[in-house]
């Protein structure tokens, strides 16, 4: 998906955006596409500047008179930030893209601030890599972006938050920052943790046991790259609901290592395979309430393997000879086995694509598995 960038912006005025990461830079091109006047702030000139090369906007200077604040700090100092935003622009509503919401608002009320130009924001977003040069412009399309508004916030501030996440692409939800907080500790905080316990293992495992990954670890580990300082800042600032969520998964996780070792000591024990297999039934009930592509309601796909010779332009190809098929791709993962020149490409399609589909790349010269 991308922004487009005729659409006449929904924002008005001046939009400061403080701190030039990864979230804050993808906010600024994606204003400045739509012609928003965007300036930029951050601790570090050099950070700034890149930003402002890549044409996410000019740097800050005196006299600016932003009509909207959007501050993308650490999790640990957000709130420091927002209350001297609140401050320095009296006439200007501060939002910002802070992964927790409930603690920095309870820093902001104890503080005294403006509450009434405050609305915390969320884009449900990111990229393994961070930095400004990670940055893009449609990171947020078709995203949620939670506006978390207090009871103080004046509907003009909920307003200019809301057209911020839309002109950005992204779908704006309200939610309170408790429940935020509650929600982002089972979909995002608890994942990120159980990710890199699970790559964790890998640290002294044998290459030869490395060597036998297949999709299925990659898929699972995938988010373990992200960057440790952040994260411990983001789970410090969500901590009691984090701890909620994993020790749910410690109790259902103990489950399932007692009938693993239950079959261990007597393979006819009784109930332990069930057990196992109500976990994983559990795990794909579970699984199929995760939204569709768009945030639509989660579609059945089929799935159509092909091999994909490992050389340039190989790829490009099939996805040329799937568009010439006439069918939509929903999704697409490859899959590299060790040792071999070639990949599997696992096309995802509606279910009553695939045989045609199938049927028309082996025209074209595919392997298509059986």
């Amino acid at each position: 998906m991308t922004l487009d960038a005729a659409a006449p912006a929904r924002t008005r005025g001046t939009v400061r955006v403080v701190g030039t990461g990864l979230l804050g830079t993808s906010a600024a091109l994606a204003l400045s596409l739509r012609g928003v006047d965007v300036v930029l702030h951050d601790p570090s000139p050099t950070a700034a500047a890149l930003a402002r090369d890549m044409g996410a906007g000019r740097l800050a200077a005196p006299g600016d008179d932003p009509a909207l604040v959007l501050v993308a700090a650490p999790p640990d100092v957000v709130a420091e930030v927002v209350r001297a935003e609140l401050a320095a622009f009296p006439r200007a509503v501060v939002t910002d893209v802070a992964s927790v919401k409930g603690g920095p608002l309870a820093a902001l009320r104890a503080a005294g601030a403006d509450l009434s130009r405050y609305v915390g924001g969320h884009p449900m977003a990111g990229r393994e890599r961070s930095g400004a040069v990670a940055a893009r412009t449609d990171l947020f399309a078709g995203r949620p972006w939670v506006v978390a508004a207090p009871a103080a916030a004046g509907p003009a501030a909920v307003r200019a938050v809301r057209d911020l996440a839309l002109d950005c692409g992204a779908v704006p939800v309200a939610m309170p920052a408790d429940e935020h907080d509650e929600a982002v500790a089972l979909v995002s905080h608890a994942p990120q943790v159980a990710a890199s316990l699970v790559a964790a293992r890998l640290r002294e495992a044998p290459d030869p046991a490395v060597a036998l990954a297949g999709q299925g670890l990659r898929d699972v580990t995938r988010i373990a790259a992200s960057d440790p300082a952040l994260w411990a800042q983001i789970l410090a600032g969500n901590a009691a609901p984090v701890a909620d969520v994993l020790e749910e998964l410690r109790r259902d996780l103990d489950d399932v290592i007692g009938a693993l070792r239950a079959l261990a000591a007597d393979p006819t024990a009784p109930g332990a395979r069930g057990r196992l297999a109500g976990v994983i039934a559990a795990g794909g009930a579970g699984r199929e309430r995760i939204p569709g592509k768009h945030g639509s309601a989660p579609t059945a796909y089929a799935t159509v393997v092909v091999v994909v010779p490992d050389r340039p332009g190989a790829l490009a190809r099939l996805l040329t000879d799937v568009g010439a098929a006439g069918v939509n791709l929903e999704d697409l993962r490859l899959e590299h086995s060790e040792g071999q020149a070639v990949a599997l490409a696992a096309i995802d399609v509606l279910p009553a694509a695939k045989e045609p589909l199938e049927q028309s790349l082996r025209a074209r010269g595919w392997t298509v598995p059986l």
